[in-house]
C-alpha cells in the first residue's frame, strides 16, 4: 500500500484526532486514560502488542515465557469506542500540514504525540553492533534465551574444555539494572540450573563477567544500594569488572582498554539508550543527545500541537537540568499528566505544567536477593526482593498474565527449575514474507 493514501478503514469521528506512536508504557498510559473521552485516539506501533520491558531479562534465562509478558493491544481497547489500534511503522511527519506517514498510507491530526522510545546505543561500534546481543524487545530476549541453549546443546559435543570456553562463557556490558539484573540471573542458571542438564560439563570453568564504564554499578542509586549489589554479584560468582571500557569484539573475543581479552560467544548489550527518530522535525527542535526538546507541558517546542513522551523527550527541571532519567516511571507520569492537560483543554481550562515525582527506584540480583531505594527508606536484601516482586506483578498488564508470572516465580523459587529450556528455532521465511514476519532492526 502506498504512504500517499490515506490509512483505510478508520472511523468518521467529528471528535478531535489525537495520533499517538507507540505503545510502550507512555502511549499505552495516554490512550488508556482518553478511554471514553471527547477525542478519537489512533495508538500505532509495529507490533500488535505491549511489551513489559523490566522483565526482559527473565525471558532472556528462561524464567518467563514471553506472552507472560506481553499483551495484545487490541484486547485492552475491545470496550472502547473511540479508540483505534493499527499495526503500523511511521515514516515521517509534516507539521506544517498536520500529517503522518507510514508504511500502511497516511493520517491527519489535530494532535500528535511521539512515545517511540528508545532503542540500543552501541556508540558508534559497528562490530559491536553486528555481533552483539541486544535486549529492547521481547523478541531480542528470546533470541538470547535460543543462543544461550544453543550454545551449551554445542558445547556437550566438544571434547577439549578448552574450546568449549567461548561458547560457555557469558560478558554482559552495562552496569544498569539490566546489566545486573541480566547478570544474576545468569549466575544462578550456571550455579543450580545448567550443571543438572548438562551434568558432563563442567561450570567451574563458565564464566559470568559483567562490565561497566563507570566506577560503580546502579549509577543513580543509594551508595547502599551500589555496594549491596556489588557483593551480593559477587557472592554470586559473577566477575565484576568497574571502569573498563569495551572496545571491540569479533564474535569471538571482547576487546577491552589496556588489552584485555575476554573470550565468549555471548555478548549481551545493556550499556545504553538512544532515542527513536522521526523524520521532519527540525534539527533545532532535537538535543545534542538526540531527545526531542519539550516545554513543561510536554510539547515539542515549536510545534503547536505535537507532543513527545518518555524516552525520546527532554525536558528540563531545576533539579534535572540534564533532563528526566529515561526510566518507566518518567513515561508513566508525563502520559497521565498529558492526559489530564488534553481534557483540560476540552473543556476550555488551562493546563498545568509538568514536574517529575521521584518514587524511587529497584533492581533485583538473583533469588532473595534484591535493592530497593524509595524517597523516604532504602533497604536491601529478602525485603527487597519481596517487594520488588509485587511492584513488578502489580505493574503487568492483565490479571491471566499475574496470575502466569506469579505461578512461574512461585515455581521457580520453590524448585529452581525453570521449565522453559526450549530450543525453538524460528522457520526459514522467504524473500517476500520478510517484512511481515521478521522483526526489522
Amino acid at each position: 500500500m502506498s504512504h500517499l493514501s490515506p490509512i483505510p478503514n478508520l472511523p468518521e469521528s467529528t471528535l478531535p484526532k489525537l495520533v499517538i506512536i507507540g505503545a510502550g508504557f507512555a502511549g499505552l498510559k495516554l490512550a488508556r486514560k482518553l478511554k471514553n473521552k471527547p477525542v478519537q485516539v489512533l495508538l500505532l506501533d509495529k507490533n500488535n502488542f505491549h511489551q513489559f520491558q523490566p522483565l526482559f531479562y527473565q525471558v532472556a534465562t528462561a524464567g518467563l515465557e514471553p506472552s507472560a509478558i506481553s499483551f495484545p493491544l487490541r484486547k485492552i481497547f475491545h470496550h472502547s469506542k473511540n479508540v483505534i489500534f493499527r499495526m503500523a511503522e511511521v515514516t515521517s511527519v509534516d507539521p506544517s500540514a498536520k500529517r503522518l506517514f507510514t508504511d500502511i498510507g497516511y493520517v491527519d491530526y489535530d494532535y500528535l504525540v511521539l512515545a517511540m522510545g528508545g532503542d540500543t546505543n552501541y556508540f558508534g561500534s559497528k562490530n559491536i553492533e553486528q555481533f552483539a546481543a541486544p535486549m529492547k524487545t521481547v523478541s531480542e530476549a528470546l533470541y538470547i534465551r535460543n543462543k544461550i541453549i544453543s550454545n551449551y546443546e554445542r558445547a556437550i559435543n566438544i571434547e577439549k574444555k578448552e574450546h568449549r570456553k567461548h561458547l560457555m562463557n557469558v560478558v554482559i556490558v552495562g552496569g544498569g539494572p539490566t546489566g545486573v539484573e541480566l547478570a544474576g540471573a545468569m549466575a544462578e542458571l550456571r550455579n543450580t540450573v545448567l550443571p543438572r542438564d548438562y551434568p558432563e560439563l563442567s561450570f567451574a570453568n563458565m564464566k559470568v563477567v559483567l562490565i561497566e564504564g563507570g566506577p560503580e554499578l546502579l549509577g543513580p542509586m543509594s551508595p547502599e544500594a551500589k555496594s549491596h549489589a556489588l557483593k551480593y554479584l559477587q557472592d554470586l560468582g559473577v566477575e565484576v569488572m568497574l571502569n573498563a571500557r569495551v572496545k571491540d569484539y569479533d564474535g569471538q573475543i571482547v576487546t577491552l582498554d589496556g588489552d584485555v581479552f575476554l573470550e565468549t560467544q555471548t555478548l549481551l548489550w545493556a550499556a545504553g539508550i538512544k532515542p527513536n527518530r522521526i523524520e521532519g522535525l527540525a534539527e533545532a527542535q532535537y538535543a545534542r543527545n538526540g531527545r526531542i526538546l519539550v516545554d513543561e507541558y510536554s510539547q515539542v517546542i515549536g510545534c503547536d500541537h505535537i507532543y513527545a513522551l518518555g524516552d525520546i523527550s527532554l525536558l528540563k527541571e531545576e533539579k534535572y537540568p540534564n533532563g528526566h532519567p529515561q526510566v518507566a516511571q518518567v513515561a508513566l507520569q508525563q502520559a497521565e499528566h498529558l492526559a489530564k492537560n488534553l481534557v483540560r483543554m476540552h473543556k476550555g481550562e488551562e493546563r498545568k505544567a509538568f514536574h517529575y515525582k521521584d518514587l524511587g527506584s529497584m533492581a533485583t540480583v538473583g533469588k532473595k536477593l534484591a535493592v530497593v531505594d524509595l524517597p523516604f527508606i532504602k533497604f536491601q536484601g529478602l525485603f527487597a526482593w519481596l517487594t520488588w516482586l509485587f511492584v513488578h506483578l502489580m505493574a503487568i498488564l492483565g490479571v491471566k498474565n499475574r496470575l502466569f508470572v506469579f505461578f512461574n516465580w512461585s515455581w521457580n523459587y520453590l524448585s529452581f527449575d525453570p521449565s522453559l529450556r526450549l530450543l525453538i528455532k524460528p522457520r526459514y521465511v522467504r524473500e517476500s514474507e520478510r517484512k511481515e514476519l521478521i522483526e526489522q532492526k
